[in-house]
């Protein structure tokens, strides 16, 4: 694979693209089955785009984006959740973080990644994740502590990973079912996903149906492709338990780094290492993991950051 190039300078400004992205929460059975069903088909280009991911990378970081996405959405006000999975593939490790607003930011550790096609012709995202690893979610309730979970991987495909951590760490049962759809030039065609969850008191036969309902969408990234909304998704699953569509929450791929963070993480590194830098390149720059915007800091500032060590 090699090393990747350094990442482009990204604007701040959001992507007219994602400006169809959003997600709905629903319910049914008497609010005994929660569906949450999403739109990401913008904000996992942007995420391409600013990453420069190959098609395996780009279809690999638009489902882990989905799913945290969803998984924030829930969350009140101020809350967050952060994702890391790691299997031992080539990608390195992916990376996901949400607000309930609709903020996502996402990134691969290693973007070129793109591995031949699985038999059924689909992209191989499990191989490209690897399957010997953990999933650990940090989601922030504002308490004095955040709740962390963890769940050892079962495909690597990000969506049966999901499932399981929701049961094993989370003791809700459901299911999560994610789709990117990468077409010419590596450009995401289409993107989406799905998250139901089996509340106290749902249905016996609850499981069984709602598994043939969500089979028979089919794909979610050619649902979506095919021009079906969220809410359609959503109440095609919940068909037969009363479905009712709570909220709509757009979607976008944002980052909240700036150049004054930045600036704070050069603040903490030794005089020494300043010094180099500003004697050696007569500058700094830093790029943020999460968007890939770069920051420079010339020579003065680097200076007064020396300074500021006493």
């Amino acid at each position: 694979m090699g090393s990747p190039p350094r990442p482009p300078e990204v604007a701040a400004r959001e992507d007219p693209a994602e400006a169809g992205d959003f997600a709905v929460s629903a319910l049914g059975a008497d609010g005994r089955i929660q569906v949450l069903a999403a739109r990401t088909t913008g904000l996992c280009e942007s995420a391409r785009r600013r990453h420069d991911l190959w098609p395996t990378a780009a279809a690999a970081v638009g489902r882990v984006a989905t799913a945290t996405a969803l998984l924030a959405l829930p969350l009140k006000d101020g809350g967050s959740v952060t994702v890391s999975l790691s299997g031992g593939g080539p990608l390195g490790g992916l990376v996901a973080a949400a607000r309930p607003d609709g903020e996502v930011r996402a990134y691969a550790l290693e973007p070129h990644v793109d591995l031949p096609p699985r038999a059924d012709g689909k992209l191989d995202v499990g191989g490209a994740v690897g399957r010997q690893g953990l999933l650990r979610v940090t989601k922030d309730l504002g308490l004095q502590r955040p709740y962390v979970g963890t769940c050892p991987l079962v495909s690597g495909e990000i969506g049966d990973d999901f499932t399981a951590y929701l049961l094993r760490s989370e003791q809700v049962p459901g299911l999560v079912a994610l789709g990117v759809l990468v077409g010419a030039g590596a450009r995401v065609r289409s993107a989406g996903g799905l998250m139901v969850q089996l509340l106290p008191g749902a249905p016996d036969d609850a499981p069984e149906r709602l598994e043939a309902n969500v089979a028979a969408l089919g794909a979610v990234s050619r649902a979506i492709d095919a021009g079906r909304r969220p809410e359609e998704l959503a109440l095609a699953v919940l068909q037969g338990y009363a479905p009712r569509i709570l909220a709509r929450i757009p979607l976008r791929f944002r980052c909240r780094c700036s150049r004054a963070r930045l600036r704070r993480v050069l603040a903490g590194l030794p005089p020494g290492e300043l010094r180099a830098m500003r004697e050696e390149d007569g500058q700094a720059e830093v790029v943020c993991r999460f968007c890939a915007r770069r920051y420079r800091f010339g020579a003065e500032e680097l200076r007064a950051l020396e300074a500021a060590h006493g």
